[in-house]
């Protein structure tokens, strides 16, 4: 069996009964870096000392096949340096090995800071996107930002503090305006959340941040439509030569709104300034 444990991301408190007792119990813990887990162990007074495997990005190709192996006979326990595993941490490929070859996977969950920052951000909840770390390189984070321009979720997003100055400042470029929550710390002693539009946050990043960050991103504002603008854009087309049937796509696929609703709202609309017969 292979279980997925998580564990605190700054407050030691919150490491739940349930993760004690499966490390206590645990004869092998495949984990990010071993020096962290064994801290961890020592930390929780569990003197139970485990096998500690490495799993890090690095060797996780190899080692996947390795743990899937031990798990075929034993049980498990799965851990990254904080929080739960396989989540923008060395975990995926455990799992879909493990299930592949139809061993159990279960959990003992425990904190992330994906809803844990999306939770205090003040921001949408009810629908989000998590997109891992922000990329490093310039044309791969514009490549993001293209991606989130219309993107009406809340979007999620890991970043390091050494590069998040230049992130928020390339957000505020693109929408000044747009909430935003940048979360430092989460759970620690110096947790700090700053609330407000990507420009205030860049400003508040300007001269550096330290500490663990998780950035949450309000989504698009939806585009507010008039239906009467685009019925009269389907008339212009039509006038232009468009079979009605086309125009009325067309601008179903730009507005969002029902082709047949736009086909029959502009062709009664063309009945009545124009009598005669239309193309459709």
């Amino acid at each position: 069996m292979l279980i997925l444990a998580g564990t605190p991301i700054g407050n030691l408190a919150d490491a739940s009964s349930r993760l004690r007792e499966v490390l206590g119990n645990a004869e092998i813990v495949a984990c990010e870096d071993t020096r962290t887990t064994a801290k961890l162990l020592q930390l929780l007074q569990i003197d139970h000392r485990p096998r500690l495997i490495a799993l890090h990005e690095h060797n996780e190709h190899e080692a996947a096949n390795e743990i899937a192996d031990l798990a075929e006979t034993h049980d498990v326990v799965l851990v990254s340096d904080a929080g739960m595993p396989a989540i923008s941490d060395p975990g995926f490929r455990v799992v879909r090995a493990c299930a592949d070859r139809g061993i159990t996977v279960t959990s003992a969950p425990g904190p992330t800071a994906v809803i844990t920052a999306l939770a205090v951000s003040g921001l949408p909840t009810d629908r989000f996107t998590f997109e891992g770390f922000v990329p490093r390189k310039h044309g791969e984070r514009q490549q993001l930002i293209a991606l989130l321009q219309d993107e009406p979720r809340t979007a999620v997003m890991y970043e390091s503090p050494h590069r998040l100055a230049a992130t928020l400042q390339a957000f505020a470029q693109a929408w000044p305006a747009r909430r935003i929550a940048v979360c430092r710390e989460l759970t620690k002693l110096h947790e700090e959340i700053m609330r407000g539009s990507c420009q205030a946050a860049a400003e508040w990043a300007a001269e550096g941040v330290r500490g663990e960050i998780v950035i949450v991103l309000a989504g698009a504002q939806p585009v507010e439509i008039d239906p009467d603008a685009a019925v009269a854009q389907v008339v212009e087309l039509v006038a232009a030569g468009t079979p009605l049937k086309v125009a009325a796509s067309r601008i179903a696929e730009q507005t969002g709104l029902r082709k047949r609703e736009l086909y029959e709202a502009a062709l009664a609309k063309r009945s009545a300034d124009n009598p005669g017969p239309v193309a459709t």
